[in-house]
C-alpha cells in the first residue's frame, strides 16, 4: 500500500485529518490518488507505433480479403477501389494527425468527436467503435480458421481457442511487451509482402508451373476485368475499408506514445505512404496471376489467400505452406491489434468528460493496462465459435461487412471532429503556426473532402444486396451500423433529459455528481445559446482549445535532441537509412 493510502485509512479510522485539513480537501487527494492509479503508461516507441499502425492495416484484411474483393468485383474493380478508398484515409489520418499531436489523450477520435462535434455523437460512435474492434478479434480468430483449411485442419476452432487466450495474455502485461510482439509480427508481414511482391512478379512472366507468360491475361477471362457490373465494383468498397481499418487506431496510440509532438507527425507521414507502396504493389500483383474465378477463392465455407495460390503457382508446395503461416501470424497480429485498440476506447469512454462508460473500466494494473476494459473487450471475440454452425467463410463475410462500415463511420467521425477542430482554432483567433502538426495543403478542403467521399461510400456499397435480387443478410450487415448509431444518439439525448426549450436538465446517470453534465468548454453563456435546439453540437466559440494540449517532456527532448545529432553527424546518412528502415 502506498503511503499516502496509508495515510488516508489511519485518518479514516480514527475520524480525523492531519494538521486540520478539510474532508473536501482529502476528497480531492483521493480523487487525485485515484487517476494516479486509472493511468496509462507512455511507453510505446516511434518504432512500435509505426509498426502498430502497419500491423493494423496489412493484415487479415490483405491476405484474405483481397481474395474477398477479387472474387466479387474481379482485378479492375479490386485496383480502382483500393486506390481510392487509400487515398480518402491518407487524408482522413492527415486530418486526425492534426488533433492527435496536439492533444494526445486516451480515447483518440472518439474524444475528439465528443469535444469538438457532439457529446451525443461521440458516446455513440465510441461505443459503436468499440464494438467494431471486438468483433474484429472475432473475425480475425474466424479467419485462423480458414487459413487452417489450407492443412485441412480439424476442429480449427481449438486453434482460435489458444489464440484468443495468448492475445489476453500478451494484452495484460506491459504495454511495451505488446508493442514488441506487434514490432516483429509486423516485421516479419512487411518482409514476407516484399518477397510476395518479387515472386508474384517472377510468376507472371513464366516462372510457374505452366510455364507460360500470364502478363494481362486474367484481366481477359469471362466476367473479367469488371465482376458483377457496377454491384461488384460497389461491394469492393466495403472490403476495401475492411482491409484500410485500424490505421486511425495511430490516435489511440497517442496516449501511450513517447515525445507525440515529434512521433505522431513522422508516424503519419511515413507509415502510410509504406502501406500504399506495398497494397497497390500487392494488388497489382494478385489481380495479375490469380483469376477472379479461381476454386474456392471465396465462398460460404472457405475462403483462400492469393497469397497462398500465388506460391502454389510457383511451384512449390513447401513455399506455399511457409505463406500460409505467415498469413496465420497476421492474422494473430490483427486480433492483437484489434484487441489492444478495443482496450483503450473503453479506457477512454471511462475517462471521457462528461462520463460515457462505468468508472470501472478506467482502473488499470500497476503496469498501466486496463485490466476490467480488457476483459470485457475480449469477452465479445466469442463470436468466433459460432462458426461451427453456419460456414466459416460466410460469417467471416459478415463480420467483414460490419467492420468495414463501421471502419468508414470513424472516418466520417474524423472528418467532423476536423470541420469542427478547426473552425475553432480560427473563430477563436489562434494562429495556425501553434499546430504542432499543420498539413497546410488539407486546408480548408480537407474535412469536407472526406465527410462527402465517406457518406458516398456507405450509401452505395450495398447496392449488390438490394439488386438484382434483395438478399436481407447482406443488407442487414452492410447497414445495420447506420440504425445503430441513430438510436444510441436518440438514448444518449433522452436518458441525459431535455426540457421543452431543448436544454439538458437531468444529470448524467453514468457521471458522478461533480462531473460536468456538458464538456468542461460549455459555459452558462453557451448553455443560453443551446436553448430550443434538439441536440448538442459543440459551441465552437467557447470550446477549450487549451486543455490537455501536450506539453513536451524534458527527458523526451533530451532523448530528441540525441536522435538530431545522430541524424547531422558524420554518419548521418546511415542513420537516416536506420531509422528508416525500423
Amino acid at each position: 500500500m502506498s503511503t499516502s493510502k496509508l495515510l488516508r485509512s489511519q485518518s479514516s479510522r480514527y475520524g480525523a485529518t492531519e494538521h486540520g485539513v478539510s474532508s473536501s480537501r482529502t476528497n480531492e487527494t483521493n480523487d487525485e490518488d485515484e487517476q494516479r492509479d486509472n493511468r496509462l503508461q507512455r511507453g510505446l516507441s516511434a518504432r512500435q507505433v509505426q509498426m502498430i499502425a502497419i500491423a493494423g492495416t496489412i493484415g487479415t484484411g490483405l491476405f484474405l480479403g483481397t481474395g474477398r474483393s477479387l472474387a466479387q468485383g474481379g482485378p479492375a474493380s479490386m485496383l480502382i477501389c483500393y486506390s481510392l478508398v487509400g487515398f480518402i484515409v491518407y487524408v482522413t489520418l492527415l486530418l486526425l494527425g492534426e488533433m492527435a499531436t496536439q492533444y494526445p489523450v486516451a480515447g483518440s477520435f472518439n474524444a475528439y468527436t465528443t469535444r469538438f462535434f457532439s457529446p451525443g455523437y461521440g458516446f455513440a460512435l465510441a461505443w459503436n467503435y468499440w464494438f467494431n474492434d471486438a468483433v474484429s478479434v472475432a473475425s480475425d480468430l474466424t479467419a485462423a480458421q480458414l487459413v487452417l483449411q489450407f492443412w485441412t485442419v480439424e476442429h480449427a476452432w481449438i486453434v482460435s481457442l489458444v489464440f484468443w487466450i495468448f492475445l489476453v495474455g500478451v494484452n495484460s502485461l506491459h504495454v511495451r511487451g505488446y508493442g514488441e510482439l506487434e514490432y516483429w509480427l509486423s516485421s516479419l508481414k512487411v518482409l514476407t509482402v516484399i518477397i510476395f511482391i518479387i515472386i508474384g512478379t517472377f510468376v507472371n512472366v513464366g516462372f510457374n508451373t505452366e510455364h507460360t507468360f500470364i502478363g494481362f491475361s486474367n484481366w481477359k477471362i469471362p466476367g473479367a476485368p469488371f465482376v458483377g457490373g457496377f454491384g461488384g465494383f460497389a461491394r469492393v468498397f466495403v472490403t476495401a475499408s475492411f482491409a484500410f481499418g485500424g490505421t486511425e487506431s495511430l490516435g489511440i496510440t497517442a496516449g501511450e506514445t513517447k515525445n507525440p509532438s515529434k512521433n505522431m507527425p513522422r508516424v503519419v507521414n511515413l507509415v502510410f505512404w509504406r502501406i500504399m507502396i506495398f497494397y497497390i504493389l500487392t494488388i497489382v500483383i494478385i489481380g495479375l496471376n490469380v483469376p477472379w474465378d479461381y476454386p474456392n477463392l471465396s465462398n460460404r465455407s472457405t475462403t483462400t489467400s492469393p497469397f497462398t495460390i500465388v506460391f502454389v503457382s510457383a511451384g512449390s508446395s513447401l513455399a506455399a505452406s511457409f505463406m500460409n503461416t505467415v498469413v496465420l501470424t497476421s492474422v494473430l497480429s490483427a486480433g492483437n491489434h484489434a484487441l489492444f485498440a478495443g482496450t483503450r476506447v473503453l479506457y477512454g469512454l471511462s475517462v471521457s468528460t462528461p462520463r460515457q462508460a462505468p468508472r470501472i473500466f478506467a482502473r488499470t494494473t500497476s503496469q498501466g493496462i486496463p485490466i476490467v476494459a480488457l476483459a470485457m473487450t475480449s469477452s465479445i471475440s466469442a463470436l468466433c465459435f459460432f462458426t461451427s454452425f453456419i460456414g466459416s467463410g460466410e460469417l467471416w463475410g459478415w463480420l467483414q461487412n460490419i467492420v468495414g462500415v463501421s471502419n468508414q463511420i470513424a472516418w466520417l467521425s474524423i472528418g467532423l471532429s476536423s470541420w469542427r477542430f478547426r473552425k475553432a482554432w480560427i473563430r477563436q483567433g489562434r494562429s495556425l503556426k501553434e499546430l504542432k502538426f499543420h498539413v497546410a495543403w488539407t486546408w480548408p478542403w480537407g474535412p469536407p473532402f472526406v465527410i462527402v467521399t465517406v457518406l458516398f461510400l456507405i450509401f452505395f456499397q450495398g447496392w449488390s444486396s438490394i439488386f438484382p435480387v434483395f438478399s436481407p443478410v447482406d443488407f442487414v450487415s452492410l447497414y445495420i451500423e447506420v440504425p445503430v448509431m441513430v438510436i444510441m444518439f436518440v438514448a444518449w439525448m433522452v436518458v441525459r433529459g431535455f426540457g421543452h426549450d431543448g436544454t439538458l436538465l437531468r444529470e448524467d446517470p453514468i457521471s458522478s455528481p461533480s462531473e460536468p453534465l456538458l464538456p468542461e468548454s460549455s459555459t452558462a453563456s453557451s448553455l443560453g445559446r443551446r436553448k430550443s435546439r434538439l441536440h448538442d453540437l459543440v459551441d465552437v466559440d467557447s470550446v477549450d482549445l487549451y486543455r490537455d494540449e501536450y506539453a513536451e517532456d524534458p527527458i523526451e527532448v533530451e532523448a530528441e535532441d540525441e536522435v538530431s545529432k545522430r541524424l547531422n553527424g558524420r554518419l548521418g546518412l546511415l542513420w537516416r537509412l536506420y531509422y528508416w528502415l525500423v
